[in-house]
């Protein structure tokens, strides 16, 4: 009997032990989850952002052209980002001017000596460093992004809307018509819809750092401005323009309005 009411008496004790062990280890476990959220509330109030991935899109202008982009970000720390972009972009020519053909009225405008449209579609990664926090959740980050990576340059030919032997057609300055091209279209220039079956791609590189400064509300949005540099180089010489020389690096700034939002 005494054998018994001593293994009932430290089966007792062992459960009593383990159950104070185990609420001890919960307290433990709950009072470091409630740090660790004051933590980061307090990193919010000051104006660091703890939110690990970002997807944005935005619009640019750029020194020779237009263009959009998206963005795909993941956090490595408070201080650093990967950033993954993909962008496409209308590249012109400085020496670009639209006219249209004085002797038909209604004709749509064309750009003479224009040889190509050129598209650069990149896909690159960028590093990015926090440079300054928002001082609070409304403040403003600043941080520097650099990366670059792979260029994919589309030409469409530049078509006229000509009459050839009196048949309306589309002539291109490298179609056996390129003299009636020389002497301008008689319809005008080309639609949105035209050339793109005779599109050709030139492969490059390129390099882009930038500034963004973020001025969203709060830490969830992203609404920023971006400020950088780009220099693109391509495997061949791009024909954009006649009579004008034909360039494989092409060097441009921009600025972008960027918007998106975070999350964990």
């Amino acid at each position: 009997m005494k054998k018994i009411l001593l293994v009932l008496t430290g089966c007792l004790a062992i459960s009593a032990v383990w159950a104070q062990t185990e609420t001890s280890e919960r307290k433990t476990k709950k009072e470091m989850r409630k740090e660790r959220i004051d933590a980061m509330a307090k990193l919010e109030e000051e104006g660091v952002i703890t939110l690990r991935k970002h997807t944005v899109f935005g619009g640019k202008l750029t020194s020779d052209g237009y263009g959009g982009f998206i963005e795909i970000g993941r956090a490595r720390s408070v201080k650093k980002a990967m950033l993954f972009q993909l962008e496409i972009t209308e590249k012109k020519h400085n020496k670009e001017e639209k006219t249209s053909n004085p002797d038909f009225g209604g004709t749509r405008p064309y750009i003479f000596g224009k040889i190509n449209f050129f598209y650069p579609v990149k896909l690159g990664v960028q590093m990015q460093y926090l440079l300054g926090n928002k001082g609070n959740k409304n403040g403003v980050s600043i941080t520097g992004n650099l990366g670059g990576g792979v260029s994919l340059g589309l030409l469409r030919p530049y078509l006229f809307d000509d009459d050839k032997n009196g048949e309306r057609t589309w002539i291109g300055y490298d179609s056996p018509d390129s003299l009636l091209y020389l002497n301008g279209p008689e319809y005008g220039g080309p639609g949105f819809g035209t050339g793109w079956k005779k599109l050709k791609v030139t492969p490059g590189l390129y390099v882009k750092p930038a500034v963004r400064f973020d001025y969203g509300r709060y830490n969830e949005m992203v609404t920023a401005i971006e400020v950088g540099l780009i220099g693109e180089f391509y495997s061949k010489k791009v024909p954009q323009m006649i009579y004008q020389k034909q360039r494989q690096f092409f060097f441009s700034a921009y600025v972008a309005l960027v918007f998106g939002r975070r999350k964990n």
